[in-house]
């Protein structure tokens, strides 16, 4: 009689618990895009891009770009982690800080550590500005540098000489229209 109750009470437990979905703000880490974008798993098996709130991290091609990116990686890939934020940029990308399950900010680790910005255009943020200057004066990640470029300089020297840092896109030369060759 007691194994017999206490095996209806374990399968009441199991149903229990399978009812308990994740939250919807949940998510599971499949991708690093780069030092500040994740590929996010949602409960219902849908990719979601997210851009780390607030930080701006070095493009691929800059100085510790990939190193950024390895970080990131270390930190969170594989692990379930909650976003805070649910804003959409302008490429339609999920904006948010992403809190590991121990509580970590994600976002805030890659400042502490030198391998982000402030993204001060977009934060105001105090706990972010006091983490960088941390960073700066212990020469951490990119602040190992002497004078470190900020990615948005970076991207905007980019497009104002013409040039695409991008190394997987094909460049075309405009074709002459036949009046221009005469």
């Amino acid at each position: 009689m007691f194994k017999k109750c206490h095996a209806c009470l374990l399968i009441c437990l199991f149903l229990l618990w399978g009812c308990n979905p994740k939250p919807a703000n949940q998510y599971k880490v499949v991708k690093i895009k780069d030092g500040d974008t994740l590929g996010l798993l949602s409960n219902d098996n849908r990719e979601i891009t997210v851009r780390l709130a607030e930080i701006d991290c070095p493009e691929k091609s800059q100085a510790f770009g990939k190193a950024a990116k390895k970080f990131t990686s270390d930190l969170c890939f594989g692990k379930d982690v909650t976003l805070i934020g649910n804003t959409k940029d302008r490429y339609g990308r999920t904006v948010a800080m992403v809190i590991l399950p121990d509580g970590t900010n994600v976002n805030y680790q890659l400042v502490k550590n030198g391998f982000a910005w402030q993204y001060k255009a977009y934060s105001q943020n105090a706990e972010l500005a006091s983490l960088e200057q941390n960073a700066r004066e212990n020469k951490l990640g990119l602040w190992q540098d002497a004078n470190p470029t900020p990615p948005w300089e970076y991207r905007k020297e980019g497009r104002s000489s013409g040039y695409d840092n991008n190394p997987y896109k094909k460049h075309y030369k405009r074709k002459p229209k036949l009046e221009d060759v005469y």
